[in-house]
């Protein structure tokens, strides 16, 4: 008897749609799609679509990290200091890492 309870309390702490998470991904689809068209048909000079494409895309890390990494809740403060050190890390690979392909691939190109 105390498990059937135990099993339908747990249910109880997941009632409900998940509202956040589709919110978060239309709003990710929202910025995704402005940074696009700025960037592809865009009148406005380079430099300014740029800054502002990266602009959106600091909004949008922030999206995330509240919507999807859960990151306003009730962790510790080391735990959420790692989560965005760790996220971090892997933003700085993958475009470091992006970059240094590129490179590669034009030196060898020509």
């Amino acid at each position: 008897m105390e498990a059937q309870q135990s099993t339908q309390s747990g249910n109880q702490s997941h009632k409900g749609f998940p509202w956040e998470y589709v919110i978060g991904f239309i709003l990710s689809l929202v910025l995704t799609a402005i940074a696009f068209w700025l960037v592809l048909s865009s009148p406005l000079p380079v430099n300014i679509s740029l800054t502002i494409s990266v602009f959106l895309g600091i909004i949008q890390v922030f999206i995330q990290l509240l919507l999807f990494m859960h990151l306003n809740e009730g962790n510790s403060a080391w735990v959420k200091k790692t989560a965005i050190y760790f996220g971090l890390f892997i933003a700085f690979t993958v475009v470091a890492g992006s970059l240094w392909i590129m490179e590669v691939a034009m030196d060898q190109r020509f």
